[in-house]
């Protein structure tokens, strides 16, 4: 995923503001899913809800105001009820900025855990 920074995104120095990396993980973690077939809004719709239950992010070098950033997005491990993320951000320059890895929990509307579904788990293995 690309991703296009702007004035909103950066702290008074120009720099973005690390909280924002969080966002743009969420979309690209949403675009990957999209791309396969996995809509989160419909899973929503049928009780199946995904959330964050761990993230790690290690930051290597600024991104700054104007620059496009490249998201590599991949799943590296599925379990019963989870599934890891890990993304790769590198700038224009193919420089990187950012590695992180997401862990989701796959819930009922109740926020229990429950396996993913068959369906959901032959789209994005």
């Amino acid at each position: 995923m690309q991703k296009k920074i702007y004035y909103h995104h950066t702290d008074c120095g120009g720099v973005v503001y690390y909280g924002k990396y969080l966002e743009f993980l969420e979309e690209a973690r949403t675009e990957f899913l999209a791309e396969r077939g996995v809509l989160i809004k419909e899973l929503a719709e049928q009780g199946i809800l995904f959330v964050v239950v761990r993230q790690e992010i290690d930051y290597k070098m600024p991104a700054f105001y104007a620059d496009t950033l490249r998201i590599d997005t991949q799943i590296t491990n599925i379990s019963k009820v989870s599934m890891e993320f890990s993304c790769l951000l590198k700038n224009q320059n193919d420089k990187i900025i950012s590695q992180a890895k997401t862990i989701l929990a796959c819930v009922d509307k109740n926020l229990k855990p429950k396996p993913i579904p068959t369906e959901i788990r032959s789209k994005i293995s």
